[in-house]
């Protein structure tokens, strides 16, 4: 297939993150706010987002994301030649290590649905050579990965931005092969323990995280032990 025939495809790309526009309407628990928060995304949508800057507060070892990625990495349970998919990959470090463990035989599709993003991960796995990650950018409705394609879907920091869990946990369900995995790294959202400003700024916590998903057809299969402290990894699989 030549540049021109591929629809929406970046560099080495083939793919991209969906963090939806549409309100989710659900019932409201302790974990959820009222609302989501709709323009939860508008910085990350802007063209003059600051990738430089942004990608440097992501890898920070301050962050908790960044500072226990390799523990994050293993709990995944990668194994060369698996097809993965990190959505909202960002200044894209989870992606790379991703692609060092499923191998050249293996697949990463690194996800984003920011213009800037875009551009900045087609740039890093060009120049790192990396030709088993694709950046495809996505809609606002779909993560746009190919149904009953993928044995793992992982997102780091990104599920509290999804702003219509149905449609997209949907499209990441008919991607998934029967029995892959979905893994969600996120901050988690206790009253009295999160500090207050994530607290306004989190669409949901953990148990409001499990809730959507087990609605939107996944089981859950443990939640990983690996010694987080403001954040939880809990695995999915498509039955």
């Amino acid at each position: 297939m030549t540049r021109s025939q591929r629809p929406a495809v970046y560099g080495s790309a083939v793919l991209a993150l969906c963090a939806v526009a549409v309100s989710w309407i659900g019932p409201v628990t302790a974990q959820q706010p009222a609302t989501v928060g709709e323009g939860v995304n508008e910085r990350f949508l802007s063209t003059e987002l600051d990738t430089a800057a942004m990608a440097a507060r992501f890898e920070s070892e301050g962050r908790e994301a960044f500072t226990r990625r390799h523990s994050v990495i293993a709990a995944l349970g990668l194994r060369p030649g698996m097809a993965v998919a990190d959505i909202g990959a960002g200044s894209g470090f989870y992606a790379e290590l991703m692609a060092a463990a499923v191998g050249p035989q293996g697949t990463v599709y690194a996800v984003e649905i920011a213009p800037n993003w875009i551009e900045h991960l087609t740039d890093k796995f060009a120049s790192e050579g990396l030709d088993n990650v694709h950046v495809v950018q996505s809609t606002a409705a779909s993560v746009n990965l190919p149904e009953g394609s993928l044995d793992l879907v992982f997102s780091s920091d990104t599920y509290h931005h999804f702003e219509n869990p149905p449609r997209i946990l949907g499209s990441i369900h008919r991607a998934l092969k029967p029995g892959g995995r979905w893994a969600v790294l996120d901050f988690d959202r206790v009253p009295g323990v999160t500090p207050a400003g994530l607290m306004e700024h989190l669409r949901t916590g953990k148990a409001g995280a499990i809730e959507e998903n087990l609605a939107a057809g996944f089981r859950l299969e443990r939640e990983a032990d690996i010694g987080l402290e403001q954040s939880y990894l809990a695995v999915f699989q498509r039955p």
